[in-house]
């Protein structure tokens, strides 16, 4: 499997000869779809709440006596059936949501990903990600260079980091460490820009597994 290598400017400087462990593998769908599932269960925020009978506001003392009123007989005002009374089976913030994908499955998913974006030329591979000086402006020139369109996610190997300070403000741009790459931000984003060192690093994690 052979990568094109782009300059600053836009031109193809090389190709590099990546693994087809990595770059090259055929599609999974439900591998990904599983392990997609999985990363947005395991960042859901559970906000519904709603108080039982026991936790809301109200006298434990019986409203009327039971027999002699001609009522309906009543043990509590905080009873589900009257207004302002406790929820029976409502939602509750102490759901856990989470899904358990082990490191095999997610390696695997995170590399398919990668070779549908290399199949469908949404990989975009910089020779070196470095600026003379640290301004968005700067950034933002790269891309127009690269004729990048789209939602597009940049993978910052651990040197580069301190960019991810100047492309954070580029529209329709997201951007993260290379070793926290993730199916979700892959998959949420259209193309994937990383340089040299950054392909060399997933080349050598993930061609083990």
């Amino acid at each position: 499997m052979k990568l094109k290598v782009y300059d600053k400017e836009g031109k193809e400087l090389e190709e590099m000869i990546v693994s087809d462990a990595v770059f090259g593998l055929p599609a999974n769908d439900a591998l990904v779809h599983q392990v997609f599932v999985s990363i947005l269960a395991n960042n859901r925020q559970v906000l519904a709440h709603t108080k039982t009978r026991g936790e809301r506001a109200g006298s434990g003392i019986k409203p009327w006596r039971q027999k002699g009123t001609g009522r309906a007989r009543v043990g509590s005002v905080r009873t589900p059936v009257w207004r302002k009374g406790g929820v029976v089976f409502g939602p509750r913030n102490d759901r856990n949501f989470d899904k358990k994908v082990n490191k095999k499955m997610n390696s695997k998913a995170i590399a398919t990903v990668l070779s549908g974006k290399v199949k469908d030329n949404e990989l975009i591979v910089v020779d070196k990600l470095e600026l003379a000086e640290k301004k968005t402006k700067e950034m933002a020139k790269i891309f127009n260079n690269l004729k990048v369109k789209g939602k597009t996610l940049v993978a910052f190997s651990g040197e580069e980091k301190d960019l991810r300070l100047v492309s954070r403000n580029i529209i329709k741009t997201e951007n993260i460490l290379t070793d926290q790459l993730n199916v979700a931000d892959m998959l949420n984003n259209k193309n994937l820009v990383m340089s040299k060192e950054s392909v060399k690093f997933l080349e050598k994690k993930y061609s083990s597994n």
